[in-house]
């Protein structure tokens, strides 16, 4: 072979391991961005299940409080009463 054919494969050899590297570190830095998102993503989502369960919560003692002011009201009635 001649010289010229010898550089131009090793031109081409060197290339593709450049390239097939550049690929390589490309998609791992892919993944694990990727992987962060989907962790910031799970961490969102039990901020907003814990969120709605509290509003529930809050909902039952604000409904305990006006039955119990509700009862007291009565209570003051029934004493005036006599």
């Amino acid at each position: 072979m001649t010289d010229t054919v010898i550089v131009s494969l090793l031109s081409l050899a060197g290339t593709l391991c450049g390239t097939l590297g550049g690929i390589l570190a490309s998609g791992k830095l892919t993944n694990y961005r990727i992987a962060q998102l989907e962790q910031k993503v799970e961490k969102h989502n039990q901020l907003v299940e814990r969120t709605y369960c509290l509003e529930q919560a809050q909902q039952l003692t604000e409904e305990r409080l006006r039955v119990a002011n509700h009862r007291i009201s009565d209570l003051e009635r029934k004493e005036e009463q006599i």
